[in-house]
C-alpha cells in the first residue's frame, strides 16, 4: 500500500471516528453538572490555592493580600 493511500485511509478513519453524537434528554443533566463547567473545577481551585500559597504575595486561599511574611 502506497503512502498516499495509507494517508487517505487514515484521514477517512479519523473523520469517521470523530463523528458527532446526539445527546438524549435524560443525559443532558450530566452535561450541566458543575464539574463539567470550565471555570468551576475543584482541581483548578486547589491548584490556584497552592500557587498563591507558594507565591507568598497573598494568603493561602487568595483572599487577603499582603506580604509573604505570614502576618496578613
Amino acid at each position: 500500500m502506497s503512502i498516499k493511500k495509507y494517508l487517505v485511509a487514515l484521514a477517512v478513519l479519523t473523520t469517521l471516528a470523530t463523528s458527532c453524537k446526539t445527546v438524549k434528554e435524560y443525559q443532558k443533566n450530566k452535561l450541566n453538572d458543575s464539574e463539567m463547567s470550565l471555570s468551576n473545577r475543584k482541581v483548578e481551585k486547589t491548584e490556584m490555592s497552592f500557587q498563591s500559597y507558594r507565591e507568598g504575595a497573598s494568603g493561602a486561599n487568595a483572599g487577603k493580600s499582603g506580604g509573604g511574611c505570614g502576618c496578613n
